[in-house]
């Protein structure tokens, strides 16, 4: 057997140190230590390339030989039983979705036919890298995963709550997650980035550099997940009946509109509720506010697939609405709670690789390794190749094969024959030929050839371009928060040259970015470091649709207000609030310093204390002399208020409530506080604040007060 070389490390030893510790190593041969050693496999084969997959030229489809990836991600697919590896914490629910209008010309997938016909679905949020007992409100990714149940089999379209992703080729993938988790020595942080490895690896991988710039933005800490978009990530295919394919990007819009935390709300939330999201989802469907959004494409034509300043099959490009614009197909609602967390939200398997005929692959390489990764990965976690079996996993199509056996086998088959062909059995269950509707799946005919290579096509070489651009398309709000965002991930970074090292990466993006996040961690400003070919270029130099701001639409549908009253309390005041907001459809509940019923039968809801302002989309202060001497005297009262104010929220005051304002200290004369004896007229200027979700002309005078 061969000896274990020492580490580089190791110091000298006297005569009877060195028996003691030989002894002790001699049960430890498992450590190890990779200074000064070359990257290998587990069975000891040197690593020449671990940045690409093996694959059929350039742009061409990954290779199912290269058993360095497959070996990598097996292995990594397998690192935690039972919870999910990513995306553990995770909330979910049933509804169904819609087609507008027949989608034939595009597609010949059956449940994109028929407007009259719903499809069942199955729809499963979650954050990305905390583990199942992580808050809701972490700075992170979130994943968007739909199970579409249809009459040809199951469709899950498996994607996240941001358009690109952090690499572009799926032998990465283990090292992405391996950064971001919580470091291995100590299990910290929990759900978060702001540590060494995260930013260390980043800042040496410059192809993040625009997933990361989305994750520092609102993008990262939604309001809630009805308020979240979602999006396919990858460019898939649509075949249609005659075989002719395009190009297809999917995408989920909100239809109350996109809303995002501020980055102090969401700290807060975590400690005071850190199932904020989930609660807020399962709720909203309790009350009947279904979700909703609706299901955008973008087509290209094959003939068009090299027009473009990037890469089609780049995961880390998107395609700006302006050059490919969204077109609206169907609606997706959720209408129904899960019954049991564990048999279906815990137990839910997705795979990128369950389609239908009539929407097939492209060779985007984060994709084509996902196809393996998924599966492997649910095999693990759900004991075995019969996680289809699973109720919750089971399509409504009638299932006939000759697969048998396996752990947790629960299908009974009749017959000799598990084979095919077979004279036995008559031959059955038969191939079914490809067909307009309903006929076999047919892999749509595209042309490859190209030595077998690991390499990055040279079109995948710009990591800026974009980046640059979803700086240029946000508004000056959101630019602060991407600004204070990293200059908060990066305080928490403790080494200075992975702090200077992403500096160089934001200089590459955008000067006025670097030297602000440079000028908060007080650091000297890079310069440009960039090749030509990393900076790249795009021929859209702004663009609105990646703005939350930019595009909010006015609305205050299931937004939810908080009534601030005390004994003494005006109830006529209370039900003119809560007629104004029912007329609107949005929600209020009655917060008081303590439970109860208020004058007029008014009953009380939560407590100040349980429901602090950082839960509610605005407040009202109620009306009533003896009400607001109470509140006014409360310091729990006025920091509600104050939070309310800091936190850019619509403010209204009643009457006598305008004293808690005024105990408070805010700042009079605010457009975003409504205040006055009328309850109506204060109601229709709330309402109109309300309607934009943040006062963001309140931005710098609310950094003042303190809360």
């Amino acid at each position: 057997m061969p000896t274990q070389k020492k580490p580089a490390s190791a110091v000298a030893r006297t005569p009877s140190q060195s028996n003691t510790n030989e002894k002790v190593e001699s049960l430890e041969t498992f450590r190890s230590d990779a200074t000064d050693q070359a990257l290998t496999t587990n069975q000891g084969v040197k690593v020449s390339d671990n940045q690409n997959t093996l694959r059929a030229g350039p742009r061409g489809p990954s290779l199912l030989e290269d058993f360095i990836m497959r070996e990598k991600i097996t292995h990594f697919d397998h690192e935690r039983i039972p919870e999910r590896i990513v995306h553990a914490r995770g909330s979910a629910a049933h509804g169904v979705f819609k087609v507008y209008e027949s989608q034939a010309a595009l597609t010949k997938a059956a449940f994109l036919q028929d407007p009259s016909k719903e499809t069942p679905v199955y729809v499963r949020f979650s954050t990305v890298q905390g583990s199942r007992g992580s808050a809701d409100t972490v700075r992170d990714v979130r994943g968007f995963a739909v199970k579409f149940y249809t009459e040809e089999g199951n469709f899950d379209l498996v994607g996240n709550n941001m358009p690109v992703f952090f690499i572009q080729d799926a032998i990465k993938f283990p090292d992405f997650v391996h950064a971001v988790k919580p470091e291995p020595h100590n299990e910290m942080p929990q759900g978060g980035s702001a540590h060494d490895t995260f930013w260390d690896f980043v800042s040496l991988v410059p192809e993040s550099a625009h997933m990361v710039l989305w994750t520092m933005s609102d993008r990262a800490i939604p309001k809630s997940l009805r308020a979240m978009e979602g999006f396919g990530i990858h460019t898939f295919r649509f075949v249609n009946a005659e075989g002719k394919g395009r190009f297809v990007k999917f995408h989920w819009r909100p239809t109350i509109g996109s809303a995002s935390l501020l980055w102090d709300e969401a700290q807060k939330l975590a400690g005071k509720d850190c199932d904020f999201h989930r609660r807020d989802l399962w709720d909203s469907i309790d009350l009947g506010d279904y979700p909703e959004w609706e299901l955008g494409v973008q087509i290209v034509e094959e003939a068009d697939e090299h027009k473009f300043d990037f890469d089609l099959l780049d995961p880390t490009k998107i395609i700006p609405e302006e050059l490919v614009p969204l077109t609206m197909i169907g609606k997706l609602t959720l209408n129904r709670n899960p019954d049991n967390f564990f048999a279906e939200t815990e137990q839910v398997a997705f795979c990128p690789g369950h389609i239908v005929p009539g929407i097939d692959f492209s060779n985007d390489p984060l994709l084509q390794g996902r196809l393996f990764s998924y599966t492997d990965t649910q095999i693990s976690r759900l004991g075995g190749p019969n996680f289809h079996e699973i109720p919750i996993n089971r399509p409504i199509a009638p299932l006939h094969n000759g697969q048998r056996d396996g752990m947790h086998r629960q299908t009974i088959v009749k017959g000799q024959a598990a084979y095919e062909p077979n004279s036995i059995d008559g031959g059955w269950p038969k191939e079914t030929a490809p067909a307009a509707s309903g006929g076999g799946f047919e892999s749509y005919t595209e042309r490859v050839e190209g030595s077998k290579i690991r390499v990055r096509s040279p079109s995948f070489a710009d990591h800026y371009s974009q980046a640059t651009l979803f700086w240029n398309s946000m508004t000056p709000p959101e630019k602060d928060h991407i600004v204070g965002a990293y200059s908060f991930e990066l305080s928490k970074v403790e080494r200075k040259p992975i702090r200077e090292r992403q500096l160089g990466i934001l200089a590459n993006i955008d000067d006025e970015l670097a030297s602000r996040v440079a000028a908060n961690l007080g650091l000297p400003v890079p310069k440009k470091s960039a090749s030509a070919e990393e900076l790249g270029k795009s021929s859209v130099k702004a663009s609105p649709a990646l703005s939350i701001v930019a595009k909010a639409r006015p609305s205050v549908k299931t937004r939810k207000v908080a009534i601030l009253a005390a004994k003494g309390a005006d109830a006529a005041s209370i039900k003119a609030v809560k007629d104004a907001l029912a007329a609107e459809g949005a929600h209020a509940k009655v917060i008081a310093p303590m439970l109860g019923t208020l004058d007029g039968g008014i009953e009380v809801d939560a407590t100040i204390l349980a429901m602090p302002s950082i839960m509610f989309d605005g407040v009202v202060v109620a009306g009533g002399k003896a009400s607001a001497k109470t509140l006014s005297e409360s310091g729990d009262a006025r920091h509600f208020v104050l939070e309310a104010f800091k936190h850019l929220k619509s403010i209204g005051a009643i009457g006598d409530g305008e004293d808690v304002l005024a105990a408070a200290h805010l700042p009079s004369g605010d457009e975003g506080v409504a205040v006055g004896g009328d309850a109506k007229a204060v109601m229709k200027k709330f309402i109109e604040a309300l309607g934009m979700h943040r006062v963001w002309s309140r931005a710098q005078k609310a950094e003042s007060v303190p809360a």
